[in-house]
């Protein structure tokens, strides 16, 4: 299963490659926007884990991007830029930035800055970094999950499905809530799709899938992540 989906805005090619490169070896999904208005558009309907954002773009500058963003998600953004003075850092993170990192950098400090960066965004979610729920554990930083202690592969979507319920646990999300945060606004009245895709996590989570305990339907709503008691 992938780590999650980073969106890399930045105009020079090698460095979108290298990125690529190092990114996908730790098992993120990676975007790549080129500009500014192709990083709106991939925030917008990719609704990516993080962004990495260059501030030197061809079309606009990247502080008045990093408002935009801002404007429309509370996603990461580590900004990465040839810019050392202090007043550019000190503008980023003013206007919402979560980290600044330095070009040139290594790729073990930046794994560190994201793996920071995402785990700080769940705890400002009122979320623990590891759920732990009877049998079943959820490494919301990693997007590891655990049945058992054995590691369970979950598509994307499975897993976004189980993370919202992690996010909300104890509360019923509606259908319209889940399809939102999943799939988008085009979605949102398909009940059925999201049905099936509630069948296959119990299919690998429940003991006795047609009997669930642990993902319990609210009839005409929802569903509910049922904490151990």
């Amino acid at each position: 299963m992938d780590a999650g989906k980073i969106l890399v805005v930045d105009d020079e090619v090698p460095i979108r490659r290298l990125l690529r490169t190092t990114l996908g070896a730790h098992r993120f999904e990676v975007l790549e926007a080129g500009n500014a208005a192709h990083a709106l558009q991939a925030v917008r309907e990719q609704r990516p884990d993080l962004v990495l954002l260059d501030l030197g773009l061809p079309d606009r500058d990247g502080l008045d991007l990093l408002r935009d963003i801002r404007g429309l998600s509370p996603v990461p953004v580590i900004v990465l830029s040839s810019r050392d003075g202090e007043t550019g850092k000190v503008q980023a993170l003013d206007e919402g930035a979560d980290d600044y990192v330095t070009k040139p950098f290594g790729a073990k400090e930046l794994m560190a800055r994201i793996r920071a960066a995402l785990r700080h965004r769940l705890q400002q979610q009122g979320a623990r970094p590891v759920y732990r729920n009877g049998r079943l554990a959820v490494d919301l930083v990693r997007r590891q999950v655990l049945l058992d202690g054995a590691e369970l592969h979950l598509s994307p979507k499975e897993y976004e499905i189980l993370q919202q319920l992690v996010l909300h646990a104890g509360k019923v999300l509606t259908h319209r809530h889940l399809l939102r945060a999943v799939w988008g606004s085009e979605l949102e009245a398909d009940v059925q799709y999201l049905r099936v895709y509630i069948r296959q996590l119990r299919a690998k989570l429940e003991p006795d899938p047609e009997r669930p305990s642990l993902i319990v339907t609210e009839p005409g709503v929802g569903y509910r992540l049922r904490e151990s008691q």
